[in-house]
């Protein structure tokens, strides 16, 4: 039978050093003349917010911020910053900085206009139908790491405090109108940022790579991140001032994001619950799944891989591939194991039934059952 698939790709990107500076007009190009930036709290303080606001209120849009965003974000951080986006009068939103506050930005942009509660929007069949597209703001992001891509999404990640879940809340419309990437704005990460992200970027690729649904634009995006990751990944981590590798690796993060619409899998399953139960970073996390996880995925995907290891100089095939990623997680001081991440006495038994719920189960390649998932967990638990 011949293939038959939905596909959407992304949004007007302004891409290279020094674009922060058209900050302002790519707000009014949005349709905003009051922008809320909403960030994280280690982002608040630092000169590239500062600057970015100087941006804005030298063009007259002020320089309003909301920066109550935890590191894995909730629902008690969109109520508070819906709170200050409604009492201010903005018409929309600059997300700006890691995952946390770009997805919590644009789920702020989503929710204002809204009168049903957030949950109602997971992303579960067509429940994001629910939601007045008239209420949803417009949408500026402007990413200071390089892993997530959300500034090309169409949904934000927010845990639920209550049950310790990441959801998904998903609307086309949460896609930004315009986004700014800037390379210079993530010189200054710190190495284990670095490292976190960019391995983020890099699960995106890969999961995206194995996934068996039919996309090929998505997989050759997959294919061609997979690559910006090899070559540049090791450089910035090495040299957080090499500007041509962090643009590099702001593109592979961007090209995750749009590939992996073609799907995630287990990588993603486990990381989801490890990280809203036990609050570690996400693309860290998603780093120390990934041999026991290509380990487990190997009938499914080792021919694809063998294809894919020459375009990205890795000798070997996929064994040579799976041996790769375990000397780039330790040459990016990666912990090999849950436990030397952090986490300590799992609950095996509630993990597994979180990673199952897990909307990217859906795109493993190996069907993830509760002995093969539970096993998992176990196998890098440590």
């Amino acid at each position: 039978m011949a293939p038959k698939a939905n596909w959407s790709y992304p949004t007007a990107i302004r891409f290279g050093a020094g674009r922060i500076s058209e900050l302002a007009e790519a707000c009014i190009a949005a349709g905003i003349q009051k922008p809320l930036l909403v960030t994280d709290k280690g982002l608040a303080g630092m000169q590239i917010t500062k600057d970015a606001l100087a941006i804005l209120d030298g063009a007259g849009l002020g320089a309003a911020i909301f920066s109550d965003v935890d590191p894995n974000p909730n629902e008690k951080n969109v109520d508070e910053g819906l709170k200050v986006y409604r009492e201010g009068g903005f018409d929309g939103v600059v997300a700006f900085g890691g995952g946390s506050g770009l997805d919590l930005g644009k789920t702020l942009a989503f929710m204002a206009g809204q009168a049903r509660p957030l949950w109602d929007f997971e992303d579960i069949g067509d429940w994001w139908t629910r939601a007045d597209p008239a209420g949803i703001a417009p949408i500026v992001a402007v990413p200071t790491t390089a892993g997530t891509g959300s500034e090309v999404g169409r949904a934000g990640v927010i845990t639920n405090s209550v049950t310790e879940e990441k959801k998904i809340i998903f609307h086309p419309k949460m896609l930004p109108s315009v986004v700014i990437c800037d390379p210079e704005l993530t010189v200054g990460m710190p190495k284990h940022i670095t490292a976190g992200t960019g391995l983020d970027a890099f699960a995106h690729c890969v999961e995206a790579y194995s996934s068996p649904h039919y996309h090929p634009m998505s997989q050759g995006i997959a294919l061609e991140g997979m690559r910006l990751v090899v070559d540049n990944l090791p450089k910035a981590y090495a040299d957080g001032g090499d500007l041509e590798a962090r643009a590099n690796m702001m593109s592979a993060a961007a090209m995750g994001a749009v590939a992996f619409q073609k799907g995630l899998g287990a990588i993603h399953a486990l990381s989801h619950p490890i990280g809203a139960i036990h609050h570690t970073h996400h693309g860290t996390t998603n780093a120390v799944c990934m041999p026991a996880v290509l380990r487990f995925n190997a009938d499914a995907i080792a021919g694809r891989f063998d294809r894919a290891a020459g375009y990205l100089g890795i000798e070997g095939g996929f064994e040579g591939f799976k041996a790769y990623v375990d000397g780039l997680n330790d040459s990016l001081g990666i912990p090999k194991t849950l436990k030397a991440l952090g986490v300590k006495d799992p609950d095996f038994a509630r993990l597994t039934a979180a990673a199952l719920k897990d909307p990217s189960t859906g795109g493993n390649p190996v069907e993830m059952t509760e002995a093969n998932t539970r096993a998992l967990f176990e196998e890098i638990a440590g």
